[in-house]
């Protein structure tokens, strides 16, 4: 018999489908084809791999009435919320929209008598290990864009979203792609390691947890494969005295709570103007306690489950933590009859009286529970804000935009926002500091990542 992976359904703990992990035989043919395959991709030019993908991703979104159950059961998120391809189309597209530019020599023709330019040429193969929270956006924001630069792609999915991998492949193969462009494989850890090692991998991408990435760094280790590490966030958000209190609270409600907290992006740290500190904790809380937390399959369902049993437990350990340590909980948990210790269940939770002592506003929480400190001004703010391992992204809640630019400035994070949260847009690089990672993904600096410089130096004259 060979090993399987098992998907455990958040929804109510059982198999909802159970896959063979590739054997060795199955594992080398498919890099070997992937290698193959890519000379010839990379010889088409950008506007037909560009058709490709758009194929692929029309192929997707014609799926979607399937997926989003399909995604409940997987990992937890409310069908009401009509799953992921509203992001995909738009990052897919807009990396189409600028792809010719984006990878288009570049030309010097200050010197007479020569052609002197750069090329960027395609790494070769991609390796894409996709993480399951949001599992169709995390692993098109390097899939798509690296086809479109003429590599190969190796997609290994997430033992939690393996479904996911597979809806892909169907796209793409809907689409007509050549065999061995994009391949979807099922693997287990110590597979996934040694192919790191093999030297058969160009490019690394992942997203997922610091301890993950660490693994993925030493498992590549002397390859000079390039690397990609997305590994998560503590994001915080400042709510300055000028704000307009009620599109703050509205917009980080959803940014703390949406997909249960399970964003990289998510906010999970809130410091307010003392002046608005009040009004902001109670309206905060008001809206909280309006989630329903249940069966991700049910229509009325706004907070589903974390996608495992063990995420949860971490949250409720941090939030006991800071509870022991003088944080007050807002809301009342037994309202949520679905919150059951030991569950993927868990009620959103909001915390005052926190401080940088408690692991709740240091380390990532990932899940439905949010700190709110009060600050008496930006310089009280910023260092409270660059107080984490992290650097994802920070928002800033304020209608002064030079005062939002001087506190982004200041704060050690990939992405500042102001006035929203806990979004990515395609045109601007997606990129992290500290133990959030290295790399880039989406606009031309996602093309950057994915290709390599090659230049031209010829002269015309002798």
């Amino acid at each position: 018999m060979s090993e399987t992976v098992k998907i455990i359904s958040p929804v109510d703990g059982s198999v909802y489908a159970e896959r063979p992990i590739a054997s060795e035989v199955e594992l080398d043919r498919a890099v070997a084809a992937a290698r193959t395959a890519q000379g010839d991709w990379a010889r088409k030019s950008v506007a037909e791999r560009s058709r490709y993908v758009i194929a692929a991703l029309e192929a997707l979104m014609a799926m979607n009435d399937e997926i989003v159950p399909e995604l409940a059961w997987q990992m937890g998120r409310p069908v009401r919320y009509g799953g992921e391809m509203g992001g995909v189309e738009e990052r897919t597209r807009y990396m189409v929209q600028i792809a010719e530019a984006a990878l288009a020599p570049d030309r010097y023709t200050d010197k007479p008598g020569f052609t002197r330019y750069v090329k960027r040429e395609p790494v070769g193969v991609v390796l894409v290990v996709a993480p399951w929270n949001y599992p169709f956006m995390t692993a098109i924001n390097t899939i798509m864009p690296a086809l479109i630069a003429g590599n190969s792609v190796i997609l290994k999915h997430a033992a939690q979203t393996l479904l996911v991998g597979e809806r892909l492949a169907k796209a793409f193969e809907a689409a007509d792609i050549p065999k061995g462009v994009f391949q979807n494989v099922v693997l287990s850890h110590s597979q996934t390691e040694k192919l790191l090692g093999s030297g058969r991998i160009d490019h690394i991408n992942f997203t997922g947890s610091v301890a993950g990435g660490r693994a993925i760094e030493r498992a590549a280790a002397g390859t000079f494969a390039s690397l990609g590490l997305e590994l998560g966030g503590k994001d915080p958000a400042y709510v300055r005295e000028d704000a307009d209190l009620d599109y703050a609270i509205a917009g980080l409600v959803d940014g703390a709570f949406y997909n249960s907290g399970q964003c990289c992006c998510g906010i999970e740290r809130i410091y307010v103007h003392e002046s608005r500190y009040d009004d902001f904790v109670e309206g905060f809380a008001d809206m909280t306690r309006q989630y329903v937390l249940g069966n991700p399959l049910d229509e009325a369902t706004t907070l589903g489950p974390m996608a495992q049993p063990r995420f949860a437990d971490w949250v409720r350990e941090q939030t006991a933590e800071a509870l022991r340590k003088g944080a007050k909980p807002l809301i009342d948990t037994s309202k949520f009859a679905m919150d059951k210790p030991g569950t993927a269940y868990l009620a959103p939770q909001v915390l005052v009286d926190v401080d940088h002592q408690m692991s709740v506003m240091r380390e990532e929480s990932f899940g439905p529970v949010v700190g709110i400190m009060k600050v008496r001004s930006d310089e009280d703010a910023i260092p409270l804000m660059n107080d984490s391992p992290y650097g994802l992204t920070a928002s800033v809640w304020t209608k002064d935009e030079e005062a939002a630019i001087a506190i982004g400035d200041r704060v050690e994070t990939g992405t500042v926002f102001m006035n929203r949260c806990d979004y990515v847009d395609p045109a601007l690089v997606w990129t992290g500091v500290k133990d959030t990672g290295k790399g880039s993904g989406l606009s031309t600096f996602g093309y950057d990542a994915l290709t390599r410089p090659k230049s031209y130096h010829l002269r015309l004259e002798t």
